[in-house]
């Protein structure tokens, strides 16, 4: 049974180091960031001693029947043997998870490409897609920040994945999306392509991590139209902030209040400064290793196909699904594990 247990136990060992230090508890939101790390590690350690003394009590067992000639137990073996390999299988995935931020919460944006209603009703599946995704992990999730299409769908839409390791898997899914189907909207039943954009970013609690001048801050308020009861929407409890080095652009208004809701907004931002960091870091790596593959950042990574035939097709691994129904249902694991391995 391969596993790099080994390479996990190092870097635990360098974070309860660091823990060790006598000024880390001085800053508590630092404390709490290692002290998940900590615990995310642990628990992969955990995780892989459990599952190797299943595999020796398993190994065991068949020695036994083999000696004895019994079969009885037949049925039960091959059952617990498949289970032992997806359940490796996970945690040699786990393991690829060790970027700085890939324990953290995710925040996820989806924004409608060109293509009015169609592309607003595209960002309204896959929203429905990542949902289901985020229920299946056992993940918790809330709207941060969300703008309706006119006469449907929704324009974009930003919402987060809370978990361990939501934004190590979730980073996968960066990228535009394709559909092609036979619009709901055209009387005359034609094919339509649409687009959306998803951008996942980690959600980064210590304020710290990255600097932000309050004079490159633009602040606006408006009255909310999301959810919180009629409060909100009689006040502008709204926040827009304009980082202005940068151009990038965030917002929050499902918070009750505005106080609240600046607070969500500047940690969205300081999401957004860390992502276009590790971004152009990542950039810089492959033009010094003189790489020509191009980093899939913000280019289309899959299309969905729903005619003429059924198909989820990823263009970066080449991974496919004809169960186009089970995808859009949220069942994106093997297309996200294909890309983790490869990446």
């Amino acid at each position: 049974m391969h596993f790099d247990v080994g390479a996990l136990k190092i870097q635990l060992s360098g974070l309860k180091e660091e823990r060790e230090r006598e000024d880390f508890w001085s800053d508590t939101l630092k404390a709490q960031s290692v002290n998940r790390r900590i615990k995310a590690l642990e628990n992969k350690i955990y995780g892989f001693e459990k599952l190797k003394s299943r595999a020796a009590d398993a190994e065991l067992l068949i020695e036994m029947c083999d000696e004895t000639g019994d079969l009885s137990e037949l049925a039960f073996l091959k059952n617990e043997t498949a289970e032992i390999v997806k359940k490796l299988a996970e945690l040699k995935i786990q393991t690829l998870l060790r970027g700085k931020y890939d324990s953290a919460n995710a925040i996820l944006t989806l924004h409608a490409g060109a293509g009015g209603t169609e592309a607003q009703d595209w960002v309204q599946m896959l929203f429905r897609m990542y949902m289901r995704y985020i229920e299946r992990k056992g993940y918790s999730s809330r709207i941060l920040d969300s703008l309706e299409g006119e006469e449907a769908g929704i324009k974009s839409i930003t919402f987060t994945a809370e978990g361990e390791n939501a934004y190590g898997y979730l980073k996968a899914e960066t990228g535009v999306h394709r559909l092609v189907r036979i619009s709901p909207f055209d009387s005359n039943k034609r094919r339509h392509t649409s687009f959306a954009s998803l951008e996942v970013m980690p959600e980064i609690e210590d304020e710290n991590e990255i600097v932000i001048n309050p004079d490159d801050l633009k602040l606006d308020t408006f009255r909310s139209g999301g959810a919180g009861g009629q409060h909100v929407n009689k006040t502008d409890s709204a926040v827009r902030i304009t980082h202005i080095p940068t151009g990038i652009i965030v917002a929050c208004q499902n918070e009750r209040s505005q106080i609240q809701n600046r607070e969500q907004a500047m940690k969205m931002l300081r999401s957004r400064l860390i992502e276009k960091r590790e971004r152009e870091r990542l950039e810089h790596e492959q033009s010094l290793k003189g790489d020509l593959k191009k980093i899939e950042w913000g280019s289309q990574i899959r299309s969905y196909v729903f005619c003429p035939y059924t198909l989820a097709k990823d263009h970066r691994t080449g991974f496919e699904s004809g169960n186009i129904a089970a995808v859009m249902d949220g069942d994106i694991e093997d297309f996200i594990t294909e890309y983790l391995k490869r990446a």
